[in-house]
Protein backbone atom coordinates (compact mmCIF):
# COMPACT_ATOMS: atom_id res chain seq x y z
CA UNK A 1 0.00 0.00 0.00
CA UNK A 2 1.39 3.49 -0.92
CA UNK A 3 1.85 5.82 1.84
CA UNK A 4 -0.90 7.84 2.73
CA UNK A 5 -3.47 8.59 5.16
CA UNK A 6 -6.02 5.88 6.49
CA UNK A 7 -9.48 7.48 7.48
CA UNK A 8 -12.24 5.42 8.77
CA UNK A 9 -14.33 4.57 5.49
CA UNK A 10 -11.37 4.85 2.93
CA UNK A 11 -7.59 5.24 1.99
CA UNK A 12 -5.80 8.61 0.66
CA UNK A 13 -2.45 7.87 -0.73
CA UNK A 14 -0.62 10.95 -1.67
CA UNK A 15 3.00 9.85 -2.23
CA UNK A 16 2.28 11.03 -5.92
CA UNK A 17 0.87 15.02 -4.73
CA UNK A 18 3.21 17.38 -3.65
CA UNK A 19 0.79 18.33 -1.04
CA UNK A 20 0.34 15.62 1.45
CA UNK A 21 -3.11 14.90 3.34
CA UNK A 22 -2.96 17.74 5.93
CA UNK A 23 -4.78 19.32 8.60
CA UNK A 24 -6.01 21.96 6.43
CA UNK A 25 -7.48 19.69 3.53
CA UNK A 26 -9.48 17.80 6.71
CA UNK A 27 -10.99 20.70 8.32
CA UNK A 28 -12.53 22.20 5.60
CA UNK A 29 -14.02 18.25 4.56
CA UNK A 30 -15.36 18.27 7.80
CA UNK A 31 -16.32 21.69 8.66
CA UNK A 32 -17.78 22.92 5.13
CA UNK A 33 -21.73 23.05 5.65
CA UNK A 34 -24.10 20.61 3.34
CA UNK A 35 -27.20 22.24 4.11
CA UNK A 36 -27.61 23.09 0.17
CA UNK A 37 -26.75 20.06 -0.86
CA UNK A 38 -29.61 17.59 0.43
CA UNK A 39 -31.43 17.18 -2.78
CA UNK A 40 -30.65 13.52 -4.49
CA UNK A 41 -27.67 13.65 -7.57
CA UNK A 42 -26.78 16.94 -6.23
CA UNK A 43 -23.82 17.72 -7.56
CA UNK A 44 -20.80 18.92 -5.62
CA UNK A 45 -17.29 20.41 -6.83
CA UNK A 46 -13.70 20.17 -5.70
CA UNK A 47 -11.15 22.12 -7.21
CA UNK A 48 -7.76 21.67 -7.17
CA UNK A 49 -8.32 18.28 -5.47
CA UNK A 50 -4.91 16.81 -5.35
CA UNK A 51 -4.89 13.84 -3.31
CA UNK A 52 -8.51 13.89 -3.35
CA UNK A 53 -9.39 13.79 0.55
CA UNK A 54 -11.24 16.53 0.45
CA UNK A 55 -13.79 14.55 -2.55
CA UNK A 56 -13.94 11.71 -0.39
CA UNK A 57 -14.57 13.57 2.65
CA UNK A 58 -17.74 14.99 0.87
CA UNK A 59 -19.13 11.55 -0.75
CA UNK A 60 -18.76 9.95 2.19
CA UNK A 61 -20.81 13.33 4.74
CA UNK A 62 -23.26 13.56 1.29
CA UNK A 63 -24.09 10.06 0.58
CA UNK A 64 -26.53 11.16 -2.04
CA UNK A 65 -24.42 13.60 -3.98
CA UNK A 66 -22.11 13.42 -6.54
CA UNK A 67 -18.78 14.60 -6.36
CA UNK A 68 -16.66 16.13 -9.56
CA UNK A 69 -13.09 16.86 -8.95
CA UNK A 70 -11.02 18.95 -10.94
CA UNK A 71 -7.00 18.61 -10.81
CA UNK A 72 -4.08 20.42 -13.09
CA UNK A 73 -1.27 18.14 -12.29
CA UNK A 74 -0.82 14.89 -14.03
CA UNK A 75 0.61 12.80 -11.34
CA UNK A 76 -2.18 14.01 -8.47
CA UNK A 77 -5.28 13.46 -11.05
CA UNK A 78 -3.73 10.07 -11.76
CA UNK A 79 -3.44 9.47 -7.65
CA UNK A 80 -6.69 11.16 -6.75
CA UNK A 81 -9.07 8.61 -9.36
CA UNK A 82 -6.91 5.60 -8.23
CA UNK A 83 -8.03 6.40 -4.46
CA UNK A 84 -11.35 7.37 -5.91
CA UNK A 85 -11.61 4.20 -7.59
CA UNK A 86 -10.37 2.08 -4.44
CA UNK A 87 -13.04 4.21 -2.23
CA UNK A 88 -16.29 2.62 -1.04
CA UNK A 89 -18.16 5.69 -2.79
CA UNK A 90 -16.34 5.20 -6.53
CA UNK A 91 -19.50 5.16 -8.16
CA UNK A 92 -20.15 8.90 -7.36
CA UNK A 93 -17.01 10.59 -7.68
CA UNK A 94 -15.35 11.68 -11.14
CA UNK A 95 -12.08 12.74 -11.57
CA UNK A 96 -11.57 15.87 -14.44
CA UNK A 97 -7.64 16.07 -15.11
CA UNK A 98 -7.51 20.03 -16.49
CA UNK A 99 -7.39 23.79 -15.95
CA UNK A 100 -10.27 24.81 -13.55
CA UNK A 101 -9.79 27.87 -15.57
CA UNK A 102 -10.79 26.69 -18.78
CA UNK A 103 -13.43 23.96 -17.79
CA UNK A 104 -16.89 24.52 -18.91
CA UNK A 105 -19.27 21.49 -17.50
CA UNK A 106 -23.29 21.15 -18.54
CA UNK A 107 -24.47 21.66 -15.21
CA UNK A 108 -24.12 23.81 -12.03
CA UNK A 109 -23.01 23.08 -8.17
CA UNK A 110 -24.52 23.44 -5.17
CA UNK A 111 -21.35 23.37 -3.60
CA UNK A 112 -17.56 24.22 -4.42
CA UNK A 113 -14.97 23.37 -2.35
CA UNK A 114 -11.29 24.50 -2.53
CA UNK A 115 -8.32 24.31 -0.56
CA UNK A 116 -6.46 26.87 -2.55
CA UNK A 117 -2.57 27.69 -3.46
CA UNK A 118 -2.09 30.76 -1.00
CA UNK A 119 1.53 31.65 -1.28
CA UNK A 120 1.64 34.91 -3.19
CA UNK A 121 5.41 36.51 -2.54
CA UNK A 122 7.24 33.58 -1.43
CA UNK A 123 10.34 32.39 -2.67
CA UNK A 124 9.75 29.40 -5.09
CA UNK A 125 11.63 26.56 -4.78
CA UNK A 126 13.15 23.90 -7.70
CA UNK A 127 9.97 21.68 -7.56
CA UNK A 128 7.77 22.84 -10.20
CA UNK A 129 4.77 20.42 -9.07
CA UNK A 130 4.89 21.65 -5.44
CA UNK A 131 5.62 25.44 -6.97
CA UNK A 132 1.68 24.84 -8.67
CA UNK A 133 0.58 23.03 -5.47
CA UNK A 134 1.41 26.02 -2.91
CA UNK A 135 1.50 29.20 -5.60
CA UNK A 136 -1.37 31.84 -6.33
CA UNK A 137 0.64 32.47 -9.25
CA UNK A 138 -1.00 28.67 -10.54
CA UNK A 139 -4.66 30.18 -9.44
CA UNK A 140 -5.26 33.49 -8.72
CA UNK A 141 -7.86 33.85 -6.13
CA UNK A 142 -9.62 36.30 -7.96
CA UNK A 143 -9.53 34.51 -10.80
CA UNK A 144 -10.91 31.32 -8.57
CA UNK A 145 -13.79 33.86 -7.50
CA UNK A 146 -14.99 34.32 -10.61
CA UNK A 147 -14.86 30.90 -11.87
CA UNK A 148 -16.89 29.92 -8.31
CA UNK A 149 -19.57 32.38 -9.37
CA UNK A 150 -19.86 31.21 -12.77
CA UNK A 151 -19.78 27.66 -11.68
CA UNK A 152 -22.38 28.05 -9.17
CA UNK A 153 -25.86 26.95 -8.79
CA UNK A 154 -28.84 28.89 -7.69
CA UNK A 155 -28.88 28.83 -3.87
CA UNK A 156 -25.09 27.23 -3.49
CA UNK A 157 -22.12 28.03 -1.72
CA UNK A 158 -18.53 28.41 -1.82
CA UNK A 159 -15.89 27.06 1.06
CA UNK A 160 -12.00 27.40 0.90
CA UNK A 161 -9.45 27.65 3.81
CA UNK A 162 -6.73 29.98 3.92
CA UNK A 163 -4.15 31.34 6.06
CA UNK A 164 -5.62 34.11 8.42
CA UNK A 165 -3.24 36.80 7.27
CA UNK A 166 -4.53 36.34 3.99
CA UNK A 167 -8.12 35.78 4.10
CA UNK A 168 -9.44 39.30 5.58
CA UNK A 169 -8.06 40.74 1.94
CA UNK A 170 -9.21 37.70 0.12
CA UNK A 171 -12.81 38.52 2.29
CA UNK A 172 -12.15 42.25 0.86
CA UNK A 173 -12.29 40.75 -2.65
CA UNK A 174 -14.97 38.41 -2.44
CA UNK A 175 -17.27 41.04 -0.68
CA UNK A 176 -16.57 43.46 -3.52
CA UNK A 177 -17.35 40.77 -5.75
CA UNK A 178 -21.02 40.48 -4.92
CA UNK A 179 -20.14 37.89 -2.25
CA UNK A 180 -21.49 37.13 1.08
CA UNK A 181 -20.00 35.02 3.83
CA UNK A 182 -22.46 32.92 5.55
CA UNK A 183 -19.48 31.26 8.38
CA UNK A 184 -16.20 31.78 8.60
CA UNK A 185 -13.75 29.90 11.45
CA UNK A 186 -10.51 30.53 12.56
CA UNK A 187 -8.54 28.23 13.36
CA UNK A 188 -5.77 28.16 16.30
CA UNK A 189 -3.21 25.33 17.45
CA UNK A 190 -3.07 26.21 21.05
CA UNK A 191 -5.04 28.58 23.01
CA UNK A 192 -2.00 30.59 23.56
CA UNK A 193 -1.29 31.41 19.62
CA UNK A 194 -2.71 33.51 17.13
CA UNK A 195 -4.54 32.05 14.81
CA UNK A 196 -3.27 30.02 11.71
CA UNK A 197 -5.54 29.26 9.41
CA UNK A 198 -9.51 30.41 8.68
CA UNK A 199 -11.99 28.48 7.10
CA UNK A 200 -14.99 30.37 5.68
CA UNK A 201 -18.35 29.75 3.30
CA UNK A 202 -19.29 32.13 0.64
CA UNK A 203 -22.55 32.59 -1.02
CA UNK A 204 -24.05 34.92 -3.73
CA UNK A 205 -27.28 36.17 -1.82
CA UNK A 206 -27.29 38.33 2.28
CA UNK A 207 -27.02 35.70 4.65
CA UNK A 208 -26.18 36.22 8.01
CA UNK A 209 -22.41 35.65 9.03
CA UNK A 210 -21.67 32.99 11.57
CA UNK A 211 -18.45 33.24 13.28
CA UNK A 212 -16.41 30.92 14.77
CA UNK A 213 -13.14 29.46 16.38
CA UNK A 214 -11.82 26.19 16.87
CA UNK A 215 -8.61 24.98 18.93
CA UNK A 216 -6.83 21.90 17.91
CA UNK A 217 -4.79 21.35 20.55
CA UNK A 218 -4.68 21.36 24.77
CA UNK A 219 -2.06 22.78 26.30
CA UNK A 220 -0.58 19.06 26.97
CA UNK A 221 -0.65 18.96 23.06
CA UNK A 222 -3.75 16.47 23.25
CA UNK A 223 -6.18 17.03 20.96
CA UNK A 224 -9.59 19.53 22.11
CA UNK A 225 -12.75 17.22 22.35
CA UNK A 226 -13.61 20.15 19.74
CA UNK A 227 -11.44 19.32 16.92
CA UNK A 228 -12.57 15.30 18.12
CA UNK A 229 -16.09 15.68 17.35
CA UNK A 230 -15.23 17.57 14.43
CA UNK A 231 -12.98 14.97 12.90
CA UNK A 232 -14.72 11.67 14.83
CA UNK A 233 -16.04 10.79 11.79
CA UNK A 234 -12.87 10.18 9.79
CA UNK A 235 -10.66 9.64 12.37
CA UNK A 236 -9.14 6.10 13.07
CA UNK A 237 -7.51 7.32 16.49
CA UNK A 238 -10.78 8.93 17.70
Amino acid sequence: MSAGFKCKQFFVGHDQCAMKVGTDGLLLGAWTSLANTRSAGAALLDIGTGSGLISLMLAQRAPDARVHAVELDANAARQAEYNFQQSPFAKRLQLLKGDILTYQPAERYALIVSNPPFFDNALLSTDLQRNHARHTASLPLVLLLAKAAELLAPGGSFALVLPEQAADAFSQLAEARGWFAIASCQVLSRADKAPIRRLMQWQRVPCQHRQQQLLIHNDDGSYTEQYRQLLRDFYLKF
